[in-house]
Formats: C-alpha cells, sequence, structure tokens
C-alpha cells in the first residue's frame, strides 16, 4: 500500500503532549479528558480500552481529527493537527485516516462495490473498489446490497472502505460491538492481519477487554485519564481470544 509507515520508523506517527477536552453542559465543565501524554508508533497495533464514559471516544477523535482538544497540542508527525484550519482537519481525515465505526454506516441502495468506491471518489491515490474488496475476502459480494450481507460481512465492507483511501491510520471504534463472537474474530483477524502485512497503524477502541491480547500495546483509560498503558511482547492471534 502506497504511503504506509515503516514499522521501524522510530519517529512517532502521532504525538499527544497534555491533550485535554473539556465539554461545556449549561453552567457545568465537563472533563472528557485529562491532560494525556501519548507517542503512537508507526506500524504498532493500539487497543484503547475502558467503559462507557471513560474518554476512548473523545481520544480518537482527536486522533482522527474529528475533534480538536481544549488544551496541548496534538502533532501528526511535524503538523500540528491542533493549528489546522477546518478545511486542512478536513483534508488530513481524507488523505491520511480511515474510519471503522460500530455501527456500518454503509448506505443501504448501494452495493458493497458501490459503497466502497464513494470513498475513493473523495481520495487522492485510491485503491480500486474491487481490490479494497479482495483484500477483506468479499470479491464474490461485491455486488450484494448491505440486506443481503450478514453483519461481519458489512463490517468488512466498511474495513474496505477505509483501506481504499490508503490510509496511514486507521480508526476502528468498538468495530465488534455489534457482531456475535464469530464474526468480531473474523473483523479482528482481518484488522491484525493488514496491520502486520502491510504495517498499517491500526487503533482500536473498545470496551471488551478480551480484546488487548491482540494488541502490540494496551492503554487503559478511566475516567478521562490514561490509568495504564501495558506493552504486550507476545499480542495472540484474534482467533484464540474468547469473552
Amino acid at each position: 500500500m502506497g504511503c504506509m509507515a515503516s514499522s521501524h520508523d522510530n519517529t512517532p506517527l502521532l504525538r499527544l503532549e497534555r491533550a485535554g477536552r473539556t465539554f461545556r453542559m449549561g453552567e457545568v465543565e465537563v472533563q472528557a479528558l485529562a491532560d494525556v501524554n501519548l507517542d503512537i508508533r508507526p506500524g504498532e497495533l493500539l487497543v484503547i480500552l475502558g467503559p462507557s464514559g471513560s474518554g476512548k471516544s473523545t481520544l480518537l477523535n482527536l486522533i482522527g481529527g474529528l475533534d480538536r482538544p481544549t488544551r496541548g497540542r496534538v502533532w501528526y508527525r511535524d503538523d500540528d493537527l491542533t493549528a489546522m484550519s477546518d478545511a486542512q482537519l478536513t483534508d488530513y481525515r481524507r488523505e491520511r485516516v480511515g474510519f471503522i465505526f460500530q455501527f456500518y454506516n454503509l448506505m443501504p441502495t448501494l452495493t458493497a462495490y458501490e459503497n466502497v468506491q464513494v470513498a475513493t471518489e473523495l481520495a487522492r491515490d485510491p485503491l480500486d473498489p474491487a481490490t479494497a474488496l479482495a483484500m477483506v475476502g468479499l470479491s464474490e459480494r461485491a455486488e450484494h446490497f448491505p440486506a443481503q450481507l450478514s453483519g461481519g460481512e458489512q463490517q468488512r465492507v466498511s474495513v474496505a472502505r477505509a483501506l481504499a483511501k490508503r490510509p496511514e491510520l486507521l480508526l476502528a471504534d468498538e468495530p465488534t460491538g455489534a457482531l456475535d463472537i464469530t464474526a468480531a474474530r473474523n473483523v479482528l483477524s482481518l484488522l491484525q492481519q493488514l496491520n502486520r502485512e502491510q504495517g498499517l497503524t491500526t487503533i482500536i477502541i473498545t470496551h471488551n477487554p478480551a480484546i488487548a491480547a491482540i494488541a502490540n500495546r494496551t492503554i487503559r483509560l478511566a475516567s478521562g485519564h490514561m490509568a495504564e498503558i501495558h506493552e504486550n511482547e507476545t499480542p495472540v492471534a484474534a482467533d484464540e481470544i474468547e469473552w
């Protein structure tokens, strides 16, 4: 894949420096994320773990350029995302980041191929949709509509849609939350395979502690704070995890 970073590169792909996010609800300020210091390494598979309300999605939104910190900085290589204009952040999301969400966000009136094709029309140097679908094992299902696909297959279409942009960073927010364990393992195996074979920096957000076993590194969030960072020397294959 075109522009993916080498896992041997020691320069962080992303760096958060005392990044925090506070929301105002009426007269009350709610701290969704406290001052987070974090380097995200090129080529790593990182799991961000924590219960609902722990700050996981807020952190993902800062990394993905969907939101800005109210204090601190977020760097993508040498680019300060915090200082970017809205148009520059849109370009960052479009060119650099692939997103996968819990609910697949597929367009029901488009085939699997056409759902992927929509993403390629926005990218500078996209993969052919057929190539992206082949990478996720769905070549035979390209002309099927979402309603004709299982939940696991629909999620794999959303992975293909993200891959088609040739991102440097893949962000998956609860990607298995709507799936049974068999389909969940298949999707996680796919993400693990892409990370290993393509060197695609991958961040998975989940409330499910079992998923941490597949990661190179796990960050546990609690009440907006980084409570623990765990280095995993021996990640397990996704099809071996149980919950």
